[in-house]
This record gives C-alpha cells, sequence and structure tokens, in this order.
C-alpha cells in the first residue's frame, strides 16, 4: 500500500492526536480511501517528516495519532531565491510546482513591464493563496518538509533596492547576455530572475544590471518563461547544489 505523505499546518509531535477536517478530510477520506489503523506521513514545514496513524476516518473528520518523528530530510547546500514575473494561470502553477520540485529556497514575485496579470486585492489574496496550495503539493510529492517561501508580487525596482546578503549572486536571465549560466562562478546562494512571456524590456534589464544583477543567458534558445525557471534552476543545482 502506497505511503501517503500529507501535510498540515497544525504543531505535530510524538504521542498527540490530531484532527484533519472539510477539505484535508474529504481528501484522505474519499480521494485516498484511508483507513483506521494505515500509516502515513506528516509535515508542517518545520524541517520534519512524522509517522502518524489514521484512527478514524469519515467524510467530515480524519482521527490521526502521531507517533514518531523521523529523520529530517535534507534540504540542498544552495539557497535560490526564483525571481519570477507574474505568468497567466497554468504557466504561473508550472514555474512553482517544477521549481519547488527541484529546490526553490524562496520564490519572489515580480510585476514587470510586460506583465498582462494585474490582479486587484480581493483577486491578488486568492491567487495568493492558490499558488501556496500549489508549492506545499509540490513538497507533499517531492519529499520536501521545508515549504519555500513565497512573497506578493512587486515592483522590479523595489526588488533591486532591497539589498541583498555579500553572499548571494543575483541573475537574470537574458537571451541577449554574453555569459551562460553554466559560466557562472560557484557561490551560495544566488537570486535568478526570469521575465513575463514577453521578457524583460531593454529598460528594465539595463536597471537590473545597473544594480549589480548580472545578465546570463541559457543557450541559444529562448525558452518560454514557465521552462525557463525550472531549467536555469537544475543548472545550478547541478553545478553547485546537490543533484
Amino acid at each position: 500500500m502506497r505511503l501517503h505523505r500529507i501535510h498540515t499546518e497544525q504543531d505535530l509531535e510524538p504521542d498527540r492526536e490530531i484532527r484533519l477536517e472539510n477539505g484535508r478530510a474529504h481528501y484522505l477520506g474519499r480521494v485516498l480511501r484511508v483507513v483506521a489503523g494505515q500509516t502515513i506521513v506528516l509535515f508542517n514545514g518545520d524541517g520534519r517528516d512524522y509517522a502518524a496513524e489514521v484512527l478514524a476516518a469519515d467524510r467530515n473528520t480524519v482521527r490521526i495519532a502521531v507517533r514518531s518523528r523521523l529523520p529530517a530530510r535534507r534540504e540542498s547546500p544552495l539557497s535560490v531565491t526564483i525571481v519570477q514575473a507574474v505568468s497567466r494561470g497554468e504557466r504561473m502553477d508550472q514555474t512553482l510546482q517544477k521549481c519547488t520540485e527541484l529546490g526553490a529556497t524562496a520564490f519572489r514575485l515580480l510585476e514587470s513591464e510586460r506583465v498582462e496579470v494585474r490582479l486587484d486585492r480581493k483577486r491578488l489574496a486568492k491567487r495568493m493563496d492558490h499558488w501556496r496550495s500549489v508549492i506545499v503539493a509540490a513538497c507533499e510529492q517531492s519529499g520536501r518538509a521545508c515549504i519555500p517561501a513565497l512573497s506578493a508580487p512587486c515592483a522590479a525596482d523595489d526588488w533591486l533596492n532591497e539589498p541583498a546578503a555579500d553572499t548571494t549572486t543575483r541573475l537574470v536571465l537574458d537571451p541577449d547576455a554574453e555569459q551562460r549560466l553554466a559560466a557562472v562562478a560557484p557561490a551560495t546562494a544566488f537570486e535568478l530572475a526570469i521575465g513575463p512571456e514577453g521578457g524583460f524590456s531593454a529598460a528594465e534589464r539595463e536597471r537590473m544590471q545597473a544594480a549589480g544583477a548580472r545578465g546570463v543567458t541559457l543557450g541559444p534558445r529562448i525558452l518560454r518563461t514557465e521552462t525557463a525557471g525550472p531549467a536555469a534552476l537544475a543548472i545550478l543545482q547541478a553545478l553547485h547544489g546537490d543533484f
């Protein structure tokens, strides 16, 4: 029987009983069809997994006993913040999902000149909730016990005006750049900016480079925004991380 791995925001400690209700209970009881006595794994983002046993399950409530704390899963030694211009619909979901699976530490969202998605406060709150759920689901699937942080969209200049740590290398994907990403000097932390469907404007790229964000290219082909982030992250993980 498959060992299901489930996220909860509740505090988790051995010998503690918790209840999952509503959507989580429906998912466990009706979709995964767990039964009393079944072993599952819980995590809440504290960096650990917890072995647990289902005590009872119905459509509205699942009672679970936390049995033990499992060894911490090792995160990549490389810290990468994906600075992603907001894209439309499934493209944004794909970026968040795949970059989470590949080990992104955090996501910083940008509203650049060519971003086509403009959200008012109410719609943004709903999208942020949705995007967080995409990240959590990717953690459930990939086995990560640390959940990448997600920051609300900001202007590119606001990001650039925030001082980066001395150990952090800021990069921006630029198809016209001379240096390839694979040739970047080793570092322990990167902030990697990826443009929207139409790319960053020339003025934006100039401001980024003037602020110390180095332009790099992935190679001879121009990738879609939802492809570029995961591809670049995979390169960084292979060269400097844990791939």
